[in-house]
């Protein structure tokens, strides 16, 4: 039987392509320079010179809204980079060795993940201080446990499998097996995990900027910023609000399809063919 195509993936990728060649150009080339403030053009409607208009102190929103879209992702991709990167060596370690160290490190993540990350984000943050290297590493640590755990789970179930026990019995190392032989077996999972963080991370982002504890004015625009600066002008100029919140949605939107198509299981299923060659 054909297999039915899959539109969330497909429909996510494109989205998300799209978005980030606009953010991409953003750093090198926008249509006016974000931060110029044109008095005589303040609270212009959506026009052919100014296509999504203008704030209350004239700047252009599409300049801002590509400067501050790119902002907002730039501090996800890093957040999720650290979130990832040790999440997926703690929980391969505990999921693949488990015992004593799986339950006591199993333990501290329950504790961690009992707390929303968005309101530890924002303590450590009120305590610390705001800026955009504090928000991604406050993030990206706080990303740890979540990815920690998916890792966790999906290695304890692929050690009990027989290529794993074939490799023990073979002599392979221990990092081979889980880092060459494991690991490529739950990528769908982790790469699935790894869109969820994208999204979990926009929306922390624009929410500590909309707190005003996130970035600054003085650092560079931010979609979350925009919200907080355009909720006095909702009725008298709605176009500032509904720029940058629709760019929230549709960055969020694009990888939340991609988490859905990546864990299409007819794609994904498992099957013997999957499974790597086991070699010293």
């Amino acid at each position: 039987m054909r297999k039915r195509p899959n539109y969330n993936l497909i429909f996510g990728c494109s989205l998300t392509a799209i978005t980030v060649s606009a953010i991409i150009l953003g750093f090198f080339w926008t249509p006016f320079d974000p931060d110029a403030m044109s008095p005589a053009e303040k609270s212009i409607g959506p026009c052919l010179e100014h296509l999504l208009g203008t704030d209350n102190f004239g700047r252009d929103i599409l300049s801002r809204v590509m400067e501050g879209a790119g902002t907002t992702l730039s501090i996800a991709f890093f957040a999720v980079s650290i979130g990832a990167t040790f999440g997926t060596i703690i929980g391969g370690l505990t999921g693949y060795l488990g015992g004593v160290v799986d339950e006591i490190v199993m333990r501290i993540n329950d504790a961690v993940t009992a707390f929303p990350s968005v309101l530890l984000a924002l303590v450590v943050v009120s305590i610390t201080g705001t800026g955009r290297t504090i928000i991604i590493f406050v993030l990206g640590i706080l990303f740890i446990p979540s990815f920690a755990r998916v890792v966790r789970s999906e290695f304890a179930k692929q050690r009990q499998m027989d290529y794993v026990r074939n490799a023990r019995l073979m002599g392979v190392r221990h990092t081979r097996i889980m880092f060459v032989h494991i690991l490529p077996n739950i990528a769908p999972v982790l790469l699935s995990s790894v869109a969820i963080g994208f999204n979990n991370a926009v929306l922390a982002e624009a929410s500590m900027s909309y707190l005003n504890l996130g970035v600054q004015p003085t650092e560079s625009a931010s979609l979350g910023r925009m919200l907080l600066d355009s909720q006095s002008y909702l009725f008298s100029a709605p176009w500032q609000a509904l720029s940058a919140g629709c760019a929230i949605s549709i960055l969020i939107l694009g990888f939340a399809l991609i988490s859905e198509g990546l864990g299409y299981r007819q794609m994904w299923r498992p099957t013997s063919k999957r499974r790597r060659k086991v070699s010293a």
